[in-house]
């Protein structure tokens, strides 16, 4: 899978999504500084899940209409424990092969999904 980790996705999933074999980047380690269009533009570009914390995701895609075919996983997560929180996002995106032209919405007990616009 190759993933796009937002700079709120934990150094512990991104090096535990790496270890299992995962094209994974990570915005605070190669893009710093970017911002959300410009990550969602990358993902696109080299076909990457976005996966993230940040609402605005879901604004660029539906309200802005960006191209977001690449696929967008949003993690609403209670945050109550970091290591849950971890092998939550690592079930999820382990229990799917379809994320691409979908957005996802993932909390603690359900995955939401819908399409993306085309």
């Amino acid at each position: 899978m190759r993933i796009i980790a937002n700079e709120n996705i934990s150094a512990g999933a991104i090096h535990k999504r790496r270890s299992a074999g995962h094209d994974v980047i990570s915005v605070k380690e190669t893009m710093r500084g970017a911002t959300d269009t410009e990550i969602l533009q990358r993902a696109q570009s080299e076909q990457y899940l976005v996966i993230t914390n940040d609402k605005d995701f879901g604004e660029l895609a539906f309200r802005f209409r960006l191209p977001s075919q690449c696929g967008i996983v949003l993690f609403r997560l209670t945050g109550s424990d970091p290591q849950t929180d971890n092998q939550r996002m690592l079930e999820v995106l382990d229990s799917r092969d379809d994320w691409q032209g979908h957005f996802a919405v993932v909390d603690d007990w359900q995955i939401r999904i819908r399409p993306l616009p085309t």
